[in-house]
């Protein structure tokens, strides 16, 4: 019962071995013995053509000799000092003003105080209350809310205050800080801080 089974299986197993791999259909590989029938080879007849054979004009200036030169032709170079230089046609142009850069660099006032008791609860000559806390300088002509960087060159603490007071009234000071601003700077006491105008001021 077992044997017709395999049998059956193996030729099962032949069949598609068969199909799978076929044998060569006539193909071989080439020899050097054998030599090519003139048959499969066409006479072909080739004219001499002179001039371009373009329709079309080339857009190139230098491709147009193509097929005109001959053997004897004589090339020479293109004079080109005969053309005239191709120039920028001149535009107008504004003429630069000359003028000044003011660099805001800063500067050392070696005679800067500060104020504040005793005028407590007052009103500056800007209008704002004189607190404790108030961070502005007082000057004697810049206009109210001009912005001034000061800097303190014993800490480095750089602070930004706007002008909200007159003063100060002392021969020889230009600035006089508020209790606020000696605070944030580090410097309630009389002595050297640098400063300038801020960004924008």
């Amino acid at each position: 019962m077992r044997r017709p089974k395999v049998v059956a299986i193996a030729a099962l197993i032949a069949a598609f071995a068969t199909v799978a791999v076929p044998g060569p259909v006539g193909s071989r590989a080439p020899s050097t013995l054998a030599t090519p029938s003139t048959d499969l080879f066409a006479s072909v007849e080739i004219a001499s053509v002179r001039g371009p054979t373009m329709t079309t004009p080339p857009l190139d200036p230098g491709a147009r000799s193509n097929g005109n030169l001959e053997e004897t032709s004589t090339l020479f170079e293109p004079d080109l000092t005969a053309e005239p230089p191709q120039a920028r046609p001149k535009a107008a142009q504004p003429h630069a003003q000359a003028g000044t850069i003011k660099k805001n660099t800063w500067r050392l006032d070696r005679n800067v105080s500060w104020y504040g008791p005793g005028f407590y609860g007052n009103r500056t000559a800007c209008g704002q209350a004189l607190t404790q806390s108030l961070v502005g300088v007082a000057h004697r002509s810049l206009p109210c809310g001009t912005k001034i960087t000061f800097k303190n060159p014993a800490t480095g603490r750089i602070v930004t205050a706007p002008v909200v007071d007159r003063g100060p009234y002392v021969s020889g000071r230009q600035w006089d800080l508020t209790a606020g601003l000696c605070k944030k700077l580090g410097h309630c006491y009389t002595g050297p801080l640098s400063w300038k105008y801020a960004s924008g001021s």
